[in-house]
């Protein structure tokens, strides 16, 4: 390990080690047969926009659907035998807590996993699925952690930290191996960044076995703790983080892997939902893969052109995970569906008499779009004596389609407005 130091959480100076290739080998070593060799796989949507090729890691499809497992088997199969007998606990939004969850079932551990209030229904069901016992803490992961750490403090249970520590980054790491393994010519990888265990193992992979790749953190922007403390030099702890993104809505740096991401990575960038929610879309419409939105911010970053690699070779787009909720999935299609301009919700004022409505439904049918949801209403103040208003929920092919269908409504007399929120 390559020494190193930080300011800690409490302004004192830490003695850091950042990891080295023999790390994350040793955690490859150590990782054979218990995790997935997962995909590497071209997509020529991302390849068509970037001007080079892209390719996708498949982390989705890992076991416990994410990378997280990784780091999670390497952290608790180095404890000793007299550690695992007390228990380990670990405080996650879902995919840390999969991982922790199915790492103790294989190494004889019993998981207590901290949670926060409405985290996803599947990932607690799986969690308990791998035999964790769940206990919920906080509105996010930090709350959460802070509640793991006082049960391991009141038990003598091993907190298993979702990204500050040296056995965790050296097992996600093994990600980088793998690309590199299937993709030698890769000149960019980027991925999904919350405390930063992920892209820290990646950095010091990517960079031992290849200095002049490039290795590129996104964040969502509404959760982007890394930018200010980046600019700042040290963790800064943000006061509150809102994204469809749980995965990576994480409002602290971690202390080690502030150190690996200061020093490694070359770049981090922000995505918004609207493009979390594009890039799911595309994901399901042209790969066929269901990603949750954390597991496609590196896509994101691609699709929408917050990042834009040099066109000088292979970049590699990490799917980190797939675990969505299938409620938030179905939010997050109409959601992109709407940024795409191929769903919409208007308000169309007309005449309030017999076959009004009929005629309204059957030109927007001769237009060729899809009506989803229709509402009626005589009792807007805005409504004159005789009028109604008929809101619509109506599936298009794309802005053009959806501003002829605008522009031909206006043109036979209806009063048509855009009502601001596009989703039912």
């Amino acid at each position: 390990m390559i020494g190193g130091t930080i300011q800690g959480m409490t302004g004192a100076p830490l003695p850091l080690d950042l990891l080295t290739l023999a790390d994350i080998e040793a955690a490859r070593s150590l990782l054979a047969g218990v995790v997935k060799t997962t995909p590497l796989i071209e997509s020529r949507p991302l390849s068509e926009i970037t001007g080079t090729g892209a390719w996708l890691k498949c982390e989705n499809q890992q076991r416990a659907g994410s990378y997280k497992v990784r780091g999670a088997y390497t952290r608790i199969s180095r404890l000793s035998e007299a550690e695992r007998s007390r228990g380990v606990v670990a405080a996650s939004a879902g995919n840390h807590a999969q991982g922790v969850a199915l790492a103790a079932e294989l190494l004889g551990a019993q998981a207590t996993v901290f949670m926060p209030e409405g985290a996803p229904l599947p990932k607690v069901t799986a969690t308990r699925g791998y035999g964790a016992a769940i206990e919920y803490a906080g509105t996010n992961v930090d709350d959460s952690l802070v509640a793991a750490q006082r049960f391991a403090e009141r038990t003598g249970a091993v907190l298993i930290h979702p990204f500050d520590h040296p056995d965790v980054i050296a097992g996600q790491g093994t990600v980088a191996l793998e690309i590199l393994d299937q993709l030698p010519s890769a000149t960019t990888i980027v991925t999904a960044v919350g405390g930063g265990g992920l892209i820290s193992g990646i950095a010091v992979a990517a960079k031992a076995l290849r200095p002049d790749i490039r290795v590129v953190g996104v964040q969502a922007a509404g959760a982007a703790a890394y930018p200010p403390s980046l600019a700042a030099g040290s963790p800064q702890k943000l006061d509150q983080g809102v994204t469809i993104a749980d995965g990576i809505c994480v409002l602290r740096p971690g202390d080690l892997n502030f150190a690996h991401v200061s020093k490694l990575v070359d770049e981090v960038v922000t995505v918004t939902d609207e493009d979390l929610s594009a890039a799911l879309l595309v994901l399901l419409e042209r790969h066929k893969m269901v990603v949750e939105p954390a597991g496609g911010a590196a896509f994101a970053a691609l699709l929408t052109g917050a990042y834009v690699p040099p066109a000088d070779g292979p970049v590699v787009a990490v799917l980190s995970g797939g675990n969505i909720d299938p409620m938030l999935l179905l939010r997050v299609i109409e959601h992109g569906l709407a940024s795409a301009g191929r769903f919409l919700r208007l308000a169309v004022r007309c005449d309030d008499r017999p076959g009004e409505l009929a005629r309204l439904l059957g030109r927007i049918a001769e237009l060729r779009a899809n009506v989803v949801e229709v509402g009626h209403s005589r009792q807007s103040p805005r409504l004159g004596f005789g009028q109604v208003e008929v809101a619509l929920s109506v599936e298009t092919r794309g802005p053009d389609h959806s501003d002829v269908l605008i522009g031909t409504l206006r043109e036979n007399g209806y009063r048509v407005s855009l009502l601001a929120d596009a989703t039912p």
